[in-house]
């Protein structure tokens, strides 16, 4: 098996070092000291599963590797517009995209029975430009529940987690799924395949939803969140909301509210991703996650309050640092 990892970063490097470790052949696409290091030393995973060095090919030539039977994407979706030219020289007919994103895919009505099937939702699609570039006929839709991160250039910091959901859009048990899981699972990480992977989806996305814009108006950390009553109060509204959305296309997961927010707060006092971005300079990823649930609670006539106000603020932000960013670069 055949596998490109195209966004090496901390998660898809440990997934690339597990890949290698069940004797697949890997290539990680990666750029700058980070694959400088990867070169030189392999990736180096430090986990409390224990450590090891996974002497993985690494390039940032995707043409160089050619086709192969699965392209793993560990880029942020905000990039997936743009990914063609790391993309295209990877596929060949039967390529299946492992899109490990966070909030809702491109795919999300590819294959979905109903009122809303082949429905593009803008907002992760705007005009159709991802699925130009990712056809979602050739996308495995994957949930992420692992943390890492990168320590330093080319050194994998891995704290919990070893689960990576994964499942066709169409909801159908395929022979790639199963041969992709099988590959994962031989090289010590956990990935069922689910039969409706959306449940995954909109679960992980509760918690996202809520305390990644949060934290990236209030700087505060996922427990400051959940410990201040008020913000407590209005993560739970937004959950409430959120599940309205997604039973009106259909999906009901079964995921408490109180339930979600307690396993929030073990969490502790840690930085989203968003905010983390934010601090970073970097552009924050909440197309997928808010914007995207937003436009789909307009598609149902779902009334969401709280989600619409904290996306009219968190677009702004976005919007200002953007300016920002484009005035100190002038």
């Amino acid at each position: 098996m055949k596998v490109a990892v195209v966004g090496a970063g901390a998660i898809g490097a440990y997934v690339g070092a597990a890949l290698h470790r069940a004797g697949a052949d890997v290539h990680l696409i990666a750029r700058g000291p980070h694959l400088a290091a990867m070169r030189q030393h392999g990736v180096q995973v430090l986990s409390p599963r224990g450590d090891f060095t996974a002497p993985v090919h690494a390039t940032d030539d995707p043409a160089a590797v050619g086709p192969v039977d699965y392209v793993f994407l560990g880029l942020k979706a905000n990039s997936y517009a743009a990914c063609g030219p790391l993309v295209h020289p990877l596929l060949k007919d039967s390529t299946a995209i492992v899109a490990a994103q966070n909030g809702i895919p491109w795919w999300y009505f590819h294959g979905l029975a109903g009122p809303y099937e082949g429905h593009r939702i803008q907002s992760v699609d705007p005009d159709g430009a991802v699925s130009a570039v990712l056809p979602p006929e050739r996308a495995i839709g994957c949930v992420v529940y692992a943390a890492t991160q990168l320590e330093s250039p080319g050194v994998v910091r891995h704290m919990e987690g070893t689960r990576f959901s994964i499942g066709e859009p169409d909801s159908t048990e395929s022979a790639r799924c199963g041969e992709f899981s099988e590959a994962m699972r031989a090289g010590g990480l956990k990935c069922p395949v689910e039969a409706d992977l959306r449940n995954d989806i909109w679960i992980k996305l509760l918690g996202n939803i809520a305390f990644n814009p949060l934290s990236a108006l209030s700087r505060a950390t996922m427990a400051q969140i959940c410990h201040h009553q008020d913000t407590r109060a209005l993560v739970a509204t937004m959950m409430r909301e959120t599940l309205a959305v997604a039973a009106a296309v259909g999906c009901r997961p079964e995921m408490s509210v109180e339930r979600r927010l307690a396993g929030a707060e073990r969490v502790g006092d840690h930085k989203t991703s968003t905010l983390q971005d934010l601090e970073s300079g970097k552009p924050m990823e909440l197309d997928v996650l808010l914007a995207a649930v937003v436009e789909l609670a307009a598609l149902t006539g779902t009334p969401v309050p709280k989600l619409c106000a904290i996306h009219a603020v968190t677009d702004l932000l976005a919007q200002t640092l953007l300016a920002q960013n484009l005035r100190s670069a002038a």
